[in-house]
């Protein structure tokens, strides 16, 4: 099966956030649907997975970043984790599982004073943020000293086999599932939105220069997706922006 193509160019600035949002206010009803069928349901297993990798006491205070319907926020729960769900889409906030309390904001002005929080969750969402290394700022401004960072996303397996494998089934077989169950358009930019997300050592260089050490990646199943870990260190991050204000609802 060949590869799903898209002339058009990928979005940027403003543009970009405006479609990010839309998009996920469309797929949002079937959102958790087609999560499970197009990762053969690994999705739960990497979710729990990257909860794991905080490593933080129960009753740590977390952020669900980019929370979506709450899967993330779910499994810290049961974890014993205090959490509270932020993203920017009120589609997805609406179609959200479990008790968690949610605002609603941008990743960029989270509306959370400094040191607030023990830890930050956040699922396959680096790549749809405008402005990556911002967002780090925001969340190491927001994290205590020695708080943790836990980012789950989608990776490129390193054997020929199975990459080769994963692109005839990332970039074909998905966008056609995705029509078929929830929204087309969506669904071929989600292959295409991997080019905005940085290389690992690029990744590694924005967020050791938005104030975190101890940066760690761990590959899930041979590279199919990979888990981002990284510890706030004791001084502030570098030039971090003003925490704005946001809807909780």
């Amino acid at each position: 099966m060949a590869p799903t193509t898209d002339p058009r160019p990928l979005p940027t600035g403003p543009a970009k956030t405006a479609r990010v949002r839309q998009m996920f206010d469309t797929i949002a009803p079937r959102y958790d649907l087609v999560n499970r069928i197009m990762s053969l349901g690994l999705d739960q297993v990497w979710r729990a997975r990257t909860v794991d990798a905080l490593a933080l006491a129960p009753g740590s205070v977390v952020v669900d970043l980019a929370c979506g319907t709450g899967d993330l926020g779910v499994i810290a729960r049961r974890r014993g984790y205090v959490t509270l769900g932020a993203d920017s889409s009120a589609g997805m906030l609406a179609a959200r599982r479990g008790e968690q309390p949610v605002v609603r904001c941008d990743a960029a002005e989270l509306p959370f004073a400094d040191g607030a929080v023990d830890g930050v969750l956040c699922g396959y969402a680096l790549r749809n943020f405008t402005d990556l290394p911002v967002v780090f700022a925001e969340v190491a401004r927001v994290l205590r000293p020695g708080g943790r960072l836990a980012a789950l996303e989608v990776a490129r397996p390193r054997s020929r086999v199975l990459a080769g494998g994963h692109r005839v089934w990332f970039e074909g077989v998905v966008p056609l599932l995705g029509a078929a169950l929830s929204d087309a358009d969506a669904y071929r930019y989600l292959p295409r939105s991997t080019a905005y997300l940085p290389d690992e050592p690029a990744l590694r260089a924005i967020l050791a220069a938005s104030g975190f050490s101890t940066v760690g990646r761990r590959l899930l199943h041979g590279g199919l997706s990979q888990v981002l870990v990284a510890t706030r260190r004791g001084l502030p991050a570098a030039a971090p922006p003003t925490a704005g204000t946001a809807r909780v609802e």
